[in-house]
This record gives structure tokens, C-alpha cells and sequence, in this order.
């Protein structure tokens, strides 16, 4: 892996390069994004691809990547520049995709404005609230998630996330029923250390699950986009936007192993099948069209 820094005026965006380039087998360089989550996340999963050029990033403000905008909010339409801007920088597009959570709707946004950048996007479980039909509830729901961690912190705040985002079925008055967790009961402190800066906890990336991607430049577009969903992800909140994501453009979701985070090993502590899930991310990305 060798690591670079790509120098814009409005931020420095770190970015990692697993093997070579140009790549040695022929294949397009295959770049793996999420938001918030940054290039640590897709460790386990990269390793399993030694034949191909991985190219992971920090979104701007995470990680090892340092914003000079002033800004502290994160858009889908400025993280695609941004990951528009490092595959260019390199010069190995266009790419295959694999982009998960809030870094899939960065590629739908990609894919929406670039067309060109990306042969085959596999947007796994993207976020977007707009596309439920309790929209105005999901969105009641992340606000829960916010007031929580405003009010007592970080461990508050996560309780409040997992509580959201395991709930089965539409966010009913039974969900707002609930007492609020417990952040002992999951394992999370409840002492607050006083930070209210969390991309995931705070309402700085609400415009991220509030994208409403567009149909008709997705259609346009060259690239094969292909909505992944894991088969253990049920009716949770990013199920079912996963599902209202592949209807929207008119296709059926991609069943892959594990959860949310199927890719992860046990690093980020709920360990997903990164062996199993990289299996299914080779076939989809050699299917034929």
C-alpha cells in the first residue's frame, strides 16, 4: 500500500494505493469509498483482492483528510468531485466501485454528475430517507439520533443510532414509544466527553441520507449501477432504502453475505464475512452486463 495526499484548494485529500499502476492485470483500478467511514474500514476488504489495484480515500474532513473550505458539513455532490478529483489525479479511470453507506450515495452522485468515471458502481445499502415511504417519520427518527447525542453525549448518541438503525419495518408510533437506550447496554460509555462533532451522531452529513439520486441521469449514464443489500440486513432502515433505491431505477437488489458492515473483520467490532462478501464483490463485478 502507498500512500498519497491530493492538494486542492478546498481540501487535502488522503487516498491509498493497494498495488500497482498502471494495473498489472488489465483491469480498471477498483476504488472503495464510504462516508463516514474513511480508508481503514475497507482494510480487511481490499486484502482480498491482491490481484487488483485498490484505491481507497478519506472523504474530506475524516480521517487523515483536512478540509481549507471552512466548512464542516458533508454533500454527496462535493465528495464526488472530491473522488472524481483523486481518480483523475492518478489517471486510471475510468474505475469499477464498490461504495458503501453514506459512500454509496457518493457514488450515485458520481456516477449522476461524472458518467464517465465509473464502469460498474455497486452502491451497497445507501441511506436515502426521501425514498421511504415514511420519509417524514425516518427523518423524526434521525433526529431522535441527534437530540440524543446533543443532550448526553457520544454513548448516547450511538445507543440511539443502533436502536434506529435495527428497527424492523417502518418507524411506527411504537418506535417513538420506546424509552431511550441504555448506552451501558451497548457496551458504550455513558459519561459524555463533551464532543458534539461525530459525522455519523451530529446533523452534519443529514444531506447525504437526504439525496434524492436522479433517475434519468443514472439511466443516461454508461456505467452499470448494481443496489447491493446484505441478506442479514432484513427490514432494517438501510434494507429498506436499499430496496426503494433499486426500484427507483427499475432493477432488483443484489443479495450480498453479512449485514451493513458485511465487509468488515473484527476490527470495528460487529465482524461481518469479509471473505464471503469479497467472493460475491468478484462475481458481480465480473458479471457480464
Amino acid at each position: 500500500m502507498t500512500p498519497h495526499v491530493l492538494k486542492t484548494p478546498e481540501a487535502d485529500l488522503a487516498y491509498d494505493v493497494h498495488g500497482a499502476l498502471p494495473t498489472s492485470d488489465g483491469r480498471p483500478a477498483l476504488v472503495m469509498i464510504g462516508q463516514p467511514m474513511d480508508a481503514g474500514g475497507f482494510r480487511a476488504l481490499a486484502s482480498h483482492f491482491p490481484e487488483r489495484t485498490v484505491i481507497t480515500y478519506d472523504p474530506r474532513g475524516l480521517g487523515r483528510s483536512t478540509r481549507k473550505d471552512g466548512r464542516v458539513d458533508h454533500t454527496p455532490e462535493t465528495q464526488a468531485a472530491d473522488v472524481r478529483a483523486v481518480i483523475e489525479a492518478l489517471g486510471v479511470g475510468p474505475v469499477e466501485m464498490f461504495a458503501s453507506s453514506g459512500g454509496a450515495v457518493t457514488g450515485l452522485a458520481l456516477v449522476a454528475a461524472y458518467p464517465d468515471v465509473v464502469t460498474t458502481l455497486v452502491a451497497h445499502e445507501p441511506p436515502l430517507i426521501p425514498l421511504l415511504p415514511d420519509a417524514r417519520a425516518a427523518e423524526r427518527a434521525r433526529s431522535g439520533v441527534r437530540d440524543a447525542y446533543e443532550a448526553k453525549g457520544w454513548g448516547a448518541g450511538m445507543a440511539a443510532f443502533i436502536m434506529m438503525t435495527s428497527w424492523q419495518g417502518e418507524f411506527t408510533d411504537d418506535y417513538f414509544a420506546r424509552p431511550a437506550p441504555d448506552p451501558a447496554a451497548f457496551g458504550m460509555p455513558v459519561e459524555d466527553d463533551g464532543s458534539r462533532d461525530d459525522p455519523l451522531l451530529s446533523d452534519r452529513s443529514w444531506a447525504v441520507s437526504d439525496y434524492r439520486p436522479d433517475a434519468d441521469d443514472l439511466a443516461a449514464a454508461p456505467t452499470r449501477v448494481v443496489i447491493a443489500v446484505g441478506e442479514e440486513t432484513g427490514d432494517t432502515f438501510t434494507g429498506r432504502t436499499s430496496l426503494a433505491t433499486a426500484e427507483l431505477l427499475g432493477r432488483r437488489v443484489t443479495v450480498f453475505p453479512s449485514h451493513h458492515g458485511g465487509f468488515l473483520d473484527g476490527e470495528f467490532g460487529y465482524a461481518g464475512q469479509p471473505e464471503a462478501f469479497a467472493r460475491r464483490l468478484r462475481e458481480v463485478l465480473d458479471a457480464v452486463r
